[in-house]
């Protein structure tokens, strides 16, 4: 069943024609969900915010009067995204934080600093994401995108979930939000060739692990906490063209010319209203544990359309069958403190 979101919008989603057309953008989803102003008492963080998507989901939550946070790696493009967002009214605080999800040492930081700053925090917006980069570790030895997409927000998450219980509410439980991407479908947690020491390496597989890895992340702390009020989703914002894309390959970027993937694209602002119906959406209250994409949950993909070889962009929805694994979700999250260094 669509969710009532949703099924404003079925026509649209069913007949898209391209960046612009009359599918929503976050700020129409805080329009329908009659939030302008109404969130003052909220604190909101959001990774990746001084770019793509992730300054709109920015732009759509400040009109609802909530205390932002940005965990950002250029803090200098933070301010000038915070000062823009400002420039257009609304009484919500904006504080821009300095993070390398690539660095567990500048993640450890960031989380302190924001325990200083605010003992509150009701939603935790996983956005920030590196795609099909060369292939290269961290400092702490992990391979890039896994690094950067999971384990960043992984301890990121534990760092900060003390003050994400203490924050939720009867009337409005905690939630994060995990942007993943149908991404996924190109490749499971590939938990004996996690960091491709065996070889391997493709930019595309090691990013589908990593959204892969964001689901299951998702799901587990739904399990682990959805009953005491602290709920997770993941969703796909949708096919769109921002940054994230740079280091995709020629041929892949070809893909994306077709008139029939330019028809399903989304502006940064329409890829941000399911990031933002699951921030804040009244029907999303209280639940988690789900895979959303535009506006709806989702359930497994058809197996017959994904085999149409156009499914990388999103003509049609669904999760691959891989990405709802409790045992693996269970052992990605056991492995994810080990590599992170964190006890429970």
């Amino acid at each position: 069943m669509k969710s009532s979101t949703a099924a404003k919008y079925a026509t649209a989603h069913r007949s898209p024609k391209g960046p612009g057309d009359s599918r929503p953008t976050a700020m129409d989803i805080i329009r329908d969900e009659n939030l302008i102003g109404k969130l003052a008492d909220k604190v909101i963080l959001i990774t990746g915010a001084s770019s793509g998507i992730g300054i709109e989901t920015a732009r759509a939550l400040h009109a609802t009067g909530a205390h932002l946070f940005f965990g950002v790696r250029n803090v200098k493009q933070g301010d000038k995204v915070a000062a823009q967002i400002l420039s257009d009214g609304g009484s919500g605080k904006i504080d821009v934080l300095e993070v390398h999800l690539d660095d567990l040492g500048s993640v450890r930081r960031c989380a302190a600093e924001f325990a200083r700053r605010s003992k509150q925090l009701n939603v935790f917006i996983a956005n920030a994401g590196v795609m099909a980069c060369p292939e290269s570790k961290t400092k702490d030895g992990y391979e890039m995108q896994f690094a950067t997409n999971h384990l960043g927000h992984f301890l990121f998450f534990q760092l900060l979930k003390p003050i994400l219980l203490a924050s939720s509410t009867p009337l409005f439980n905690s939630r994060v939000v995990v942007v993943s991407s149908n991404g996924h479908r190109t490749s499971p947690v590939m938990f004996d060739n996690i960091n491709f020491e065996n070889g391997g390496y493709h930019p595309r597989a090691a990013y589908g692990q990593s959204k892969t890895a964001n689901i299951h992340f998702a799901n587990e702390i739904e399990r682990r906490f959805g009953s005491r009020g602290l709920h997770a989703t993941s969703l796909h914002p949708g096919g769109i063209a921002t940054p994230i894309q740079r280091h995709l390959d020629s041929a892949a970027l070809k893909k994306w010319e077709s008139p029939e993937i330019q028809a399903y694209l989304k502006n940064p602002a329409q890829g941000a209203a399911t990031t933002v119906w699951a921030a804040v959406g009244k029907e999303r209250e209280g639940k988690g544990g789900a895979y959303l994409d535009n506006l709806e949950e989702v359930s497994v993909e058809d197996v017959a359309l994904a085999g149409k070889g156009v499914n990388h962009i999103g003509l049609h929805s669904g999760y691959a069958a891989h990405a709802f694994d409790q045992g693996a979700e269970l052992k990605l999250w056991d492995l994810s403190n080990e590599l992170v260094g964190f006890l429970e």
